[in-house]
């Protein structure tokens, strides 16, 4: 009940933060037999959130040891079922307790269950995907090499975020192809080969890397981007667009930008000057690549426009009043966003969402106290 109750509001929460969230690939997700979940991690607990709220199984997230111990936060996590790990970066931390923590995992799936792993081990403002740990790799053939479970998958699970840090952005949770996972010889004490757990590993990463956005640095991610953004200014209207496929085209874009770098640098760079050449014109003309389409029926716009309109007539009074007395936890969130965040940007919607679902609830309860006492 208490987690029903968690995920319900932390769906609602997602809701209003993320201005659209898109789902695809649940086909991909076995509906009975045990999951493992392997998730990159590049915006804090807002990644695990996601996954908690979207997939369609029940899932227990292997977090870090030190969210059991932060009040208030630690409740959450118990509640949600989530199983510690002790990692080495962690002050005070005793790594071997992570093999009672890896046969907990294994019951767990023997269960039934589903598990949730961030495999890159933390949270992250890198463009690409970090080094995989091997945690979920020894887990899975621990589990299906001692008998405890006679069929599991991996199901690799990608966050693409148009932005991490603006609210009412834009998320895509993209499941990707399962993969099987094949019984292996173990060791005398009881932990799958060295090898084997690489191999896995390795394939873990591959899988990953086709379900998100994964540039080798931020310039070539800050090149895709602004090429993505002008070649879908010729798309027929905004928004018709899905996640997935803008997803799709800046995957396509970074490995032309690989293929331009190493074979032919010149093009590439000729490319960019380009696209800057084309950038300034149209800031000089005071036009976002946004703005521009293919031409629109005169009668189309038209209705758009009356549509707006009337949205705006109906809804001015009602949205200036909710404005108002939602300005100052609005904005006291962004502070504190910006202060606990110390520029890491992987935090920030962390920050915002959590100062959100304390103060406006705060906010609601003052308005109906003032609304009271002026009766």
């Amino acid at each position: 009940m208490t987690r029903r109750i968690i995920v319900a509001i932390l769906r609602f929460a997602m809701r209003v933060y993320f201005r659209r969230v898109e789902v695809v690939g649940l086909e991909n997700v076995p509906r009975k037999s045990p999951v493992i979940f392997v998730l990159n991690h590049p915006n804090a607990l807002v990644d695990p959130a996601f996954l908690l709220c979207l997939a369609p199984r029940r899932v227990s997230f292997l977090a870090k040891a030190p969210l059991f111990r932060i009040p208030i936060l630690s409740f959450f996590v118990r509640a949600l079922d989530s199983l510690p790990v002790y990692r080495p970066q962690d002050e005070g931390e005793d790594v071997v307790r992570n093999r009672e923590v890896f046969v907990a995992a294994r019951k767990l799936l023997a269960r039934g269950g589903t598990i949730g792993i961030c495999p890159e081990g933390v949270s992250h403002d890198e463009p690409h995907l970090l080094p995989i740990k091997t945690g979920a790799a020894r887990i899975a053939l621990a589990a299906i090499s001692t008998g405890e479970v006679a069929d599991l998958s991996i199901v690799p699970a990608g966050l693409y975020y148009t932005s991490k840090t603006k609210f009412r952005s834009a998320v895509l949770l993209y499941f990707g192809d399962p993969i099987s996972v094949s019984p292996v010889e173990l060791e005398a004490d009881g932990d799958p080969p060295r090898a084997a757990v690489r191999e896995l590993s390795n394939n873990i990463e591959c899988a990953l890397r086709l379900v998100i956005l994964d540039a080798e640095h931020k310039e070539a991610l800050q090149t895709i981007t602004r090429a993505e953004r002008i070649f879908s200014s010729e798309t027929d209207e905004e928004g018709n667009d899905s996640l997935a496929d803008e997803l799709q085209l800046q995957q396509r874009f970074i490995k032309a930008y690989t293929v331009l770098r190493e074979r032919t640098p010149e093009r590439l760079h000729k490319l960019e000057v380009r696209m800057s050449r084309f950038e300034e014109e149209l800031t000089q003309a005071g036009v976002d690549p946004d703005d521009l389409s293919p031409p629109t029926s005169t009668l189309a716009v038209f209705r758009h426009l009356i549509g707006r309109v009337l949205i705006f007539l109906v809804l001015i009074l009602p949205a200036t009043l909710g404005a108002v007395v939602h300005y100052p936890a609005y904005r006291l969130g962004g502070f504190l966003a910006t202060r606990f965040s110390k520029n890491e940007e992987d935090v920030i919607s962390t920050v915002k969402i959590i100062s959100a679902m304390l103060l406006f609830p705060l906010t609601w309860l003052l308005a109906a106290v003032a609304g009271y006492e002026l009766l």
